[in-house]
Parts: structure tokens; sequence; C-alpha cells
């Protein structure tokens, strides 16, 4: 656990090494984590927020990839994932979380799908650009949209809307502010932080809706 936290915190400083020994093949490591991050209900836990951000700031500061390269592959990483755990869940459906399976049991947290499908309650097609911006429920919202909550012809519009968003605002604002001094030597704080200013707009999404609801019953 502790060496997850500390990868997890300094991603700057294992991208640096990453991309220094495996160059052109990073492309490939990078995507093959976004594609599990938001296409496999199994893997919440991977770094989504976070990664975008070092990306874009390591390349800002050693040079190795092109950041105009890295944006659509990225990209398309993140639209094949949501669209295989949109399948998934249209396939599979709850009978993966009825499992008896103990491994699966232990990944497949049933209130991960209850938070989600709550989500999904207050907020309609929205829920698919918010949740990019809101970790474990970006990766179970794919999944409980193919579940039965929103038809693919829907789908697809809010999941490219919201992928373009997310991959480009993280890895451009990790790009143009990653290399100046005071990232390099706060990283860990201004992870947190983009994760913080990430959750601001569904935040303030709920604070609005409940306002509103209030003001109604009123």
């Amino acid at each position: 656990m502790m060496d997850f936290l500390d990868f997890f915190l300094h991603l700057d400083k294992y991208l640096e090494q990453f991309f220094i020994d495996y160059q052109t093949l990073s492309y490939f490591i990078i995507c093959l984590i976004l594609f599990c991050e938001t296409g496999l209900v199994v893997t919440p836990f991977l770094p989504g927020d976070s990664l975008l951000f070092a990306v874009g700031a390591t390349i800002a500061k050693i040079g190795v990839l092109n950041v105009w390269v890295a944006i659509p592959l990225m990209l398309f990483s993140v639209i094949l994932g949501d669209n295989v755990n949109y399948f998934l869940g249209n396939k599979l459906g709850k009978r993966l979380f009825e499992t008896q399976h103990p491994l699966l049991k232990r990944l497949l947290k049933k209130e991960y799908l209850t938070r989600t499908e709550a989500f999904y309650a207050k907020h309609g097609g929205k829920t698919v650009v918010m949740a990019r911006f809101v970790p474990i429920v970006r990766t179970f919202a794919p999944f409980v949209a193919g579940l039965g909550a929103m038809n693919y012809q829907k789908y697809i519009g809010y999941c490219l809307g919201g992928g373009t968003l997310w991959v480009v605002s993280l890895t451009l604002l990790g790009y143009f502010f990653g290399k100046t001094e005071f990232v390099s030597k706060h990283f860990e704080a201004v992870i947190l932080g983009v994760i913080v200013i990430s959750l601001l707009p569904p935040l303030v999404q709920v604070l609005v809706e409940r306002v509103r609801t209030t003001k109604t019953s009123s």
C-alpha cells in the first residue's frame, strides 16, 4: 500500500526514468494503464487524473516524448476503455457483482456500483462527463450506463465529449505548468490539488441541485 502511495505521489520521478528507459514504448504502457483504469471495473485504483497531469509535466520537463502524439493516443485509449466497459455492463451486468468467486467479490465492491447508480439517478446523462473527474465513479459510470442507465446512441456523445475534456485539459495543464520550479518542488501537493480541483465541478453541481430541490419543495 505504501509503495503504491509513493508511486502515486511521485509519478513525475517514476515517469522521467520510465520515459528515458523505454522511449516510444512508453506511449503504449501509458495507454494500457488508462485503458484498464477506464475499461475494467476491477482496476478503479489505477491512476487517472494524476497520470494525465504527470505525463504532460514529464514531457515538458525532459522532452523525450511528444505531447501532441500522446494526447490523441491517450484519448483513443480512454474512449476504447469506456466502450469496452459499457458493453461489459450491457452483456454481463449484475451477474459480475453477484458472483461468489472470492477474488472478484473482493475487487467488485457493491458500494461502488450503488454509488454510481445514485450518481446516475441524480445527474442523468451528464454523469458520463462529470464522472471523468471523480475517481471510482469514473471507472463504474460506463459499466452502469451499459447496465441499462443509458442507450448507446446517447452514451457515445457524452463519452466522446467527456473523454476529450478530461484528457486534453489535464495533460495540457501538466504540460504548460509541469516544468515550473514550484510544480517540480511540490509535485505531491500539486497532484492532490489537481484531484481536488477536478472534483469541484461535480460538487458544485450537487450543491446547485440540492439548493434547487430545496426551493422547489419549500
